[in-house]
């Protein structure tokens, strides 16, 4: 029998452990975020018996609340391989906007928070435009008018608190059905439009299109500069609702509003998935990260951690996160 013969009639390889092991660490990669939140539960739970409360777990929602629709707001710029650090400060500037626009001029406190806003869904269509048109790096861009937004805010602010906020404006922050908070509600929604928007519409798909390849996106035909240009006008809007919910739910707005999120925010996407090299990541994810990153914060404060080490557990968890990004990405797909 010749060589080829030969070869020809060894049997196909069957699959050894060496194949499958791959597999595996491929699902934990993917599914990390989760591993971590219930191991998380489980290990405060045993150090506090008040961690599994009813009132703990209202206090969990709604801490992830604000901190999810600000962390969707920065997984669309990543979507398509850019980013926005200005949306944390966006979400302060557009909420004391809009309690002002009550406070000082009078309107009903629904235009009030319209005009809120509307005012951060601006700031994000002039940070597209900046990025787009003008070519100008988003890092540097949207760093630049996050200066721009604090500096602002605390000018508008004169360094105080405003607390005289309508009943209407924090009703959503304070109003429970059955003891249980309906602001969570708000979320879900804005998680279950996210996740409709780019699986099952066009503009999705192009957005997933363009982080994965933009040159090639605009040799297919798609207008990459006007998806990016969407993509910062909706995370802008996002961070007006964001604003306006953490506004009622604190009943106040300080002189650095949104400013604590910044670092949260931009974890929860990336630990959640969401890839920092575009065009990966759905809403799972970052529910899964926003939840992990609330659970640590709630968890560490029952556990009586002083709170200047939830910073520095923060930052090392999203380095964590983005190397399992890089691994994720180089090995796995």
């Amino acid at each position: 029998m010749s060589q080829t013969s030969a070869t020809a009639a060894k049997p196909a390889a069957a699959p050894n452990s060496q194949d499958h092991g791959p597999s595996i660490l491929g699902w934990i990669l993917h599914n990390v975020v989760w591993i971590w939140l219930i191991a998380l539960v489980v290990l405060f739970g045993m150090f506090n018996e008040y961690f599994f409360t009813t009132f703990n777990l209202q206090n969990i929602m709604v801490q992830a609340t604000v901190l999810g629709m600000i962390g969707l707001a920065v997984a669309l710029p990543l979507l398509v391989a850019e980013i926005d650090l200005s949306l944390p400060a966006n979400l302060g500037f557009s909420s004391a906007i809009g309690a002002m626009a009550y406070s000082d001029l009078g309107l009903p406190w629904f235009l009030a928070m319209l005009i809120g806003v509307g005012v951060a869904t601006l700031i994000g269509l002039f940070n597209g435009i900046c990025i787009t048109k003008l070519k100008m790096v988003s890092l540097i861009q949207t760093l630049s008018m996050m200066i721009i937004l604090q500096g602002a805010l605390l000018a508008l602010t004169q360094g105080r608190t405003i607390t005289n906020l309508p009943q209407g404006y924090v009703w959503i922050g304070q109003a429970t059905i059955g003891g249980w908070p309906i602001m969570p509600v708000i979320f879900v929604v804005a998680l279950i439009g996210m996740a409709i928007l780019l699986k099952n519409t066009v503009l999705g798909r192009s957005i997933y299109a363009v982080g994965g390849n933009a040159v090639a996106s605009n040799s297919a035909g798609i207008r990459v500069d006007r998806i990016k240009i969407i993509t910062y006008t909706l995370a802008g809007a996002l961070a007006g609702v964001a604003g306006f919910l953490l506004a009622s739910w604190q009943m106040a707005i300080t002189s650095n509003q949104g400013s604590s999120y910044l670092l949260y925010a931009i974890a929860a996407p990336i630990i959640g998935g969401v890839s920092v090299f575009g065009g990966r990541g759905n809403v799972v994810g970052v529910l899964g990260g926003v939840l992990l990153l609330t659970v640590i914060q709630v968890g560490l404060a029952i556990i009586a951690v002083p709170s200047f080490y939830v910073g520095i557990i923060g930052g090392v968890m999203i380095f964590i996160a983005v190397a399992i990004d890089a691994i994720r990405v180089r090995y796995f797909g």
